[in-house]
């Protein structure tokens, strides 16, 4: 039941193969094997690709069974198509198209399974890569709120400033007044003297206003800071809305290309592998010599041909015997008196009824 299956699968001829040898059918089973095992292996790598795309295992097995009978129906077409000839060279010929048919077919049904086989490379690939990308993404989004974070921290360090100096001024001005009243400098006269009482009421003045100074700007302080916590939330925001785009960056294209960047050697020989696969029955067909089989679908289209061309031959005699009685049976009639003056009469019967409606015709438009 299994040859049979497989003979299926081969495409060749049910009546033919089951008449010829055993060893015949076994070469032709062989060829089937490999035709549906290379559609399951589509099968397989269809749904690896397609689950990195939808992530739902049932969508990915549905379109990889099409894909697979897809691969399935034209690796049969392809090997039941490629007919044994006198020359191998006209053979190579019929088989062209059809080994870079086989060449492409293997390369799309590798590339899947090549991810599935070095997914750890891959994802390590990835990862570096996803990791760059959430750098440069933080950069840009902070590039982008940059100018209002350093505008914002300008004021605040102005705000900070003038307080300051203020300080620094009631802290000079309290140093004249107590230096006044040491005798150590201004007026150099030991004691609270009117210079004395003039500089401490400078002082006081300028310690309240340090203290008004204080209260207006920390206001101010404090709402800038607000909205500097404010922007830094926005900017945590965007990056936090942003990191799941990166992270879902593993779907097949991204593979793909993480896959093309590591070292070529090992794709290459299991590209190889498979093209060997999908080509193996085309080069079984072309290396074997012709069977059993092979005579009898030649005798069979031999067969075909001569009885095609044999009722070709004799349509073309006949429509040429039918011609040529035709001929002779109308020249014969031309010949004939009685017809022609049959013709003449009915002819001029004709001719009068014409000439009579266009007379009636006429009258009427005078």
């Amino acid at each position: 039941m299994l040859k049979n299956f497989f003979i299926l699968c081969s495409g060749a001829d049910k009546e033919l193969i089951q008449s010829s040898s055993n060893g015949e059918q076994n070469k032709y089973a062989g060829i089937g094997a490999t035709v549906f095992f290379t559609a399951v292996m589509a099968f397989i790598a269809g749904s690896y690709a397609l689950y990195t795309v939808f992530d739902n295992i049932f969508t990915a097995i549905g379109f990889g069974l099409i894909w697979g009978l897809l691969i399935f129906n034209l690796d049969r077409f392809i090997v039941s198509t490629i007919k044994k000839r006198d020359s191998f060279l006209d053979e190579f010929i019929q088989a062209t198209p059809r080994i870079i048919l086989a060449i492409i077919i293997a390369i799309v049904i590798s590339k899947p399974l090549e991810i599935k086989i070095f997914e750890k490379e891959i994802n390590t690939v990835l990862l570096k890569e996803k990791n760059a990308m959430a750098l440069n993404n933080k950069k840009e989004v902070a590039n982008y709120f940059q100018t209002d974070l350093d505008k914002n921290k300008a004021q605040i360090d102005s705000l900070k400033s003038d307080i300051l100096k203020k300080e620094k001024e009631v802290n000079d001005l309290y140093a004249v007044y107590i230096t006044e009243a040491e005798g150590t400098a201004g007026t150099k006269k030991l004691g609270k003297g009117p210079v004395y009482k003039e500089k401490r009421d400078k002082h006081d003045t300028a310690l309240k206003d340090l203290a008004l100074l204080k209260t207006t700007n920390q206001a101010k302080i404090t709402e800038l800071e607000t909205k500097a916590k404010t922007l830094q939330a926005d900017l945590d925001k965007k990056v936090a809305e942003t990191q799941p785009i990166i992270e879902g960056f593993d779907g097949l294209m991204a593979r793909i290309n993480a896959l093309d960047k590591l070292p070529w050697l090992p794709s290459f020989f299991i590209m190889l592998l498979f093209l060997a696969i999908e080509t193996s029955p085309i080069i079984a067909k072309l290396l074997s010599p012709k069977g059993e089989y092979d005579f009898k679908q030649e005798d069979n289209e031999l067969a075909l041909k001569n009885a095609l061309a044999q009722n070709k031959y004799q349509s073309e005699l006949h429509r040429k015997t039918d011609s040529e009685i035709y001929d002779k049976v109308y020249s014969n009639i031309k010949e004939d008196n009685e017809l022609y003056n049959y013709k003449k009469q009915k002819a001029t019967e004709l001719l009068k009824l014409q000439a009579d409606g266009f007379v009636e015709k006429q009258k009427k438009s005078i």
